[in-house]
């Protein structure tokens, strides 16, 4: 029997398996790095033990300091979560070693399948040992870990170098290994998984089909259960195979196969030998706790010689801090606010929280379930819409779009969604009157008359900046006998965290939230983000024409070969690379020129407007 557990892992995976824990009894132990001092999942711990340092290089991918941990809590098992060290056949056996309980498949098992090198050749499939022209596209893959991490697509032949130094410098900050393959690239296909369960006593579950298809940078952003539109014939082999799979393996625990499906044909890909971040669609429908189950498979106890059926359909989108129209790039700050209505939301944030750079930049997961697929979609799009969320950038506009979009609700998408739909998926669309809203909402109150005057006022100016985008506008506002007024809109009420507006015979009312300097607008017709600007911009405020500033707070971890102060460079070379948020971030040259200065190096961290280099025509 587990008495106490060790997650080894952050965030939002963390506080999950604490959930099923504290529902089963179980005690529970965090582990954290410094940056992670606070988080909550170290708040709700039982108990926690510091991992000195940031990078997850020093943090949660050592396994002899994680080990060290548990037994310093008096935990007996070991829980690995997702990501880091959870396919980590050395780490599995390490925990063992401990004589502590591992719940996760046998270390053999990881060894022959969660390198996807080795998967392959299990199935029968070879990696590309020699890529020629002929090949393209192909995908340079990292052989460990998931999320996206360590993957490039190669168009040309002469970007296969650099992108494999890439991928393989990406896999090494975020998984500890540096290995990673060449295989064909199939465009526009369906992204098909299996789950799987299995115990010690030769019992294996097929829970399902997934369709991951909404990918951004090769890592999932909308996911659902079970997969629409699948041949019952089809299902049936990507069952056998995911099965067989767990077999060759003696696999036990929790898994998911995973394939790309063109037409009727799938193609195997990998298998993740442990619990996926979309497996609360497969708890949906199924009606389980496949945490719960994993502990009771790690006890030694049998599954069911059947799973029990599943009904209805489920829809799970991750929400990150990222601003999806400026190439995904990843945001911190303060989360000041996070309330999705209605549905069910795992997160590893609360209220209040900061966003760092050290780590994945998901907010959370919020998951929905109804009796059919339209309705699972339509509840997960309207409780997003409806959210409350205060703080950095999020793709929360792209995720109802995707949801609302016509391929998507008539599922017929592909991986290659937002490679066609992004720039209309993206385009603004804020609500005109949200920035006369936020700045009725802070004039409440203002007038030194007690709010009215005895003669019409001359017009008050208010200047915001929308978030993202940058778009500037202006309003202007009256104060009268009568309160606030704004012309063309009837202002029904003004306060200072409400205001209802009337336009055209019809009446919306906004919620304003303020923080410092910026103003969360949420109305019926959309949330909006905005600055408040000064009244007179900074003339001082400006740069050099071909600065290259940070995108967003990050170390720079590579300069590209040759790039120096007077170096010749092309349009869209790429100069130097920033890793926030355990990705890397490719920056290039604005336009062909000379670089004229070079305030970046290997290791320097910087803030988000930094000023990395400079491109002179």
């Amino acid at each position: 029997m587990i008495s106490s557990l060790l997650v080894a892992n952050r965030g939002e995976i963390a506080r999950r398996i604490f959930r099923t824990c504290r529902e089963l009894g179980i005690a529970t132990v965090a582990v954290h790095s410094d940056a992670d001092a606070g988080a909550p999942h170290v708040r709700e711990a039982d108990a926690a033990v510091r991992l000195p340092g940031d990078a997850p290089a020093d943090t949660y991918l050592r396994g002899d300091l994680v080990v060290k941990a548990a037994l310093d809590a008096g935990a007996d098992a070991v829980h690995p979560g997702y990501g880091f060290l959870s396919e980590n056949a050395e780490f599995a056996a390490a925990v063992a070693d401990a004589g502590l309980t591992w719940v996760g498949p046998p270390p053999a098992a990881i060894e022959a399948m969660a390198s996807k090198t080795r998967a392959k050749e299990l199935m029968g499939i070879a990696p590309l040992a020699e890529v020629t022209a002929d090949d393209l596209p192909v995908l340079v893959k990292a052989a460990a870990g998931g999320g996206g991490r360590g993957m490039r697509v190669v168009r040309k032949l002469a970007e296969l170098n650099g992108e494999l130094a890439a991928a393989r410098a990406e896999a090494a900050s975020a998984f500890g290994d540096g290995e990673v393959f060449v295989e064909p690239y199939l465009e526009n296909g369906r992204h098909v998984e299996v789950q799987i369960l299995a115990d010690a006593h030769g019992t294996v579950w097929a829970l399902g089909t997934r369709d991951c298809s909404l990918q951004r940078r090769h890592q999932k952003v909308i996911e659902e259960a079970p997969a629409p539109g699948l041949t019952p014939e089809l299902t049936a082999r990507l069952y056998e195979m995911a099965v067989r799979a767990a077999r060759a393996t003696d696999y036990r625990g929790a898994g998911t196969v995973e394939f790309l499906v063109v037409g009727d044909t799938a193609h195997f890909l990998e298998m993740n030998t442990r619990l996926q971040v979309e497996h609360p669609v497969t708890e949906e429908i199924f009606g389980i706790d496949l945490v719960a189950l994993q502990l009771s498979v790690a006890e030694g106890e049998a599954l069911p010689e059947t799973p029990p059926e599943p009904r209805g359909h489920a829809v799970e989108a991750r929400l990150y801090a990222e601003d999806p129209a400026a190439g995904w790039a990843p945001q911190t700050g303060t989360l000041h606010r996070l309330d999705v209505p209605g549905i069910r939301l795992d997160s590893g944030y609360a209220d209040g929280d900061p966003i760092g750079i050290h780590y994945d930049p998901m907010l959370a997961k919020a998951v929905a379930w109804a009796p059919t697929r339209t309705a699972a979609v339509r509840k997960l799009a309207g409780a997003l819409e409806r959210a409350r969320i205060h703080g950095p950038v999020t793709n929360r506009d792209l995720l109802v779009r995707s949801l609302r979009h016509p391929e998507f609700t008539a599922a017929t998408m592909d991986t290659g969604f937002y490679d066609r739909q992004l720039p209309a998926l993206t385009a603004a669309a804020p609500d005109p009157y949200a920035p006369l809203a936020a700045a009725l909402a802070d004039a409440h109150g203002r007038s030194r008359f007690g709010g009215w005057r005895n003669v019409t006022s001359q017009p008050q100016v208010k200047r915001y900046r929308t978030e993202p985008g940058g778009e500037e506008h202006e309003v202007r506002y009256r104060h009268t006998r009568d309160g606030l007024a704004a012309d063309g809109v009837l202002v029904v009420h003004a306060g200072p965290d409400r205001v209802v507006l009337e336009v055209a015979g019809v009446r919306r009312a906004y919620e304003v939230t303020a923080y410092g300097d910026r103003a969360y607008v949420d109305s019926p017709l959309g949330a909006t983000a905005l600055v408040a600007l000064p009244r007179f911009p900074d003339p001082t405020a400006r740069q050099e024409p071909g600065s290259l500033l940070a995108p967003m707070p990050g170390t720079v971890v590579r300069v590209a070969d040759g790039i120096a102060e007077g170096a010749v460079v092309e349009a869209g070379q790429p100069l130097l690379w920033l890793e926030a948020m355990k990705m890397e971030h490719r920056i290039t040259a604005p336009a062909t020129g000379t670089v004229t200065a070079l305030h970046a190096e290997p290791g320097r961290q910087v803030e988000v407007g930094a000023l990395l280099a400079v491109v002179s025509d």
